[in-house]
């Protein structure tokens, strides 16, 4: 017990330095997009910029709404990170204190109560705009998470097994059907993930910031570490869930392809209306996924 949470910690830990200087990569990224050079003051090429970012966040005053419900408005944050680092501790791992056995099934269930804490957030700020993001999260996450339950049950119906430490190495056709699946999975982790072109609940233009419109300094970080963090976590659990490898470097190799792709798809796309989102789930997804299912079960059972 002792030895799985060391490892957990040191998991955790290793997860927020990667997030840190992940958010420095898009920058860097997202400049060279743009023709101009991005985070390059701090020292050596803007490397301690994540550092002076977390430091001047943390140092400086924190606003305090005087309408807001005080205690589940600071709990919001909290909870939010606090979710991000448990899904990132369901990754294959040795000594890791969740078992390997169902962390697929707990990943989805971790993964749909990152909702409440957009809800309370929301709830708690006593703000209309915050309340227009707080709606958007929930009927844009609970709406994306059917697409991905259905391509998450017809992967583990593959693997036969609720572990991501399974391969599709040990099975032949039923793996096929599975790269049919990637471009829609793509594009429901960048919705569950709130990332452009779904990044509506954060839409600045329409809701001035959303749901964290009244958070700053140290709890509005809270909020902007749990988001990196997920896409991390996010990246990883499709590494192993569709192309499992018995090597850790090839993992981490998926993993940082997938990690690029969130900002390639930043730098590219602009934000959708928001109908169009919604429309491209009900409309599109959904009947695309039910018809694969359908015909993917019917081959799987003869």
């Amino acid at each position: 017990m002792y030895s799985a949470l060391m490892s957990t910690i040191i998991l955790s830990v290793a997860v927020l330095i990667t997030m840190a200087f992940f958010t420095l990569v898009e920058r860097k990224f997202l400049a060279y997009t743009h023709l101009r050079k991005g985070p390059n003051k701090p020292s050596l090429i803007g490397l301690p910029q994540p550092v002076a970012d977390a430091v001047k966040l943390f140092i400086k005053e924190q606003v305090k709404p005087n309408m807001s419900n005080q205690v589940p408005f600071y709990i919001a944050p909290m909870l939010a990170l606090f979710l991000a680092l448990s899904l990132s501790n369901l990754m294959p791992s040795p000594n890791s204190i969740t078992g390997s056995e169902f962390s697929a099934p707990l990943f989805s269930a971790i993964a749909s109560l990152n909702v409440y804490a957009s809800l309370m957030a929301g709830w708690a700020s006593n703000s209309k705009y915050a309340l227009l993001g707080t709606v958007r999260a929930m009927a844009q996450t609970i709406s994306y998470e059917v697409g991905m339950s259905l391509c998450m049950l017809m992967a583990l119906v593959t693997l036969s097994s609720l572990s991501l430490t399974s391969s599709f190495s040990e099975h032949s056709w039923p793996a096929l059907i599975m790269p049919l699946l990637i471009p829609i999975w793509i594009a429901t982790i960048l919705a569950e993930t709130n990332r452009t072109p779904y990044d509506l609940v954060e839409g600045e233009s329409e809701l001035v910031s959303g749901f964290n419109i009244e958070y700053s300094a140290g709890p509005f970080a809270m909020i902007f570490m749990a988001e990196y963090t997920s896409i991390i976590a996010m990246s990883m659990f499709t590494s192993a869930l569709f192309s499992t490898s018995a090597s850790s470097i090839i993992f981490m190799l998926k993993t940082l392809i997938l990690t690029t792709l969130f900002l390639w798809v930043r730098a590219t796309l602009p934000r959708m209306r928001y109908d169009n989102l919604m429309y491209l789930m009900w409309m599109s997804f959904l009947p695309v996924t039910l018809g694969l299912s359908m015909i993917y079960f019917a081959l799987f059972f003869i």
